[in-house]
């Protein structure tokens, strides 16, 4: 079994910037994705971006190519959400996740763990 554990969200005004953080509890053996979902209120699960195990592969939603930024550190294993010019839109609760034996996930129901989800809030 494998926990994530977040840390980074928080409250920030509009246009700044946030870091989030996803450390795995042990190392997955193997080639894995990890990456970041968000939930706003009354609405769906999305993926946000995520990364494959080299770092060659990327995935960006639409909404926040240009300001996102993810990044690991395999040594770490660990998966960086860098935030930057952030808008009320994004405010969600951000999850982590990992999926072994795949480059990228971006559907909800392909992901194997969870993180417990860290709580970002863009003020107007």
């Amino acid at each position: 079994q494998v926990q994530l554990v977040e840390s980074g969200g928080g409250l920030v005004q509009a246009g700044g910037s946030l870091r989030l953080s996803c450390a795995a509890s042990r190392r997955t053996f193997g080639t894995y994705t990890m990456g970041w979902f968000r939930q706003a209120p009354g609405k769906e699960r999305e993926s946000v971006a995520g990364i494959s195990w080299s770092g060659g592969s990327t995935y960006y939603t639409d909404s926040v190519k240009g300001r996102f930024t993810i990044s690991n550190d395999n040594a770490k294993n660990t998966v960086y959400l860098q935030m930057n010019s952030l808008k009320p839109e994004d405010t969600a609760v951000y999850y982590c996740a990992l999926t072994r034996w795949r480059q990228v996930v971006t559907t909800v129901h392909d992901v194997e763990y969870w993180g417990q989800g860290t709580q970002v809030t863009v003020s107007s």
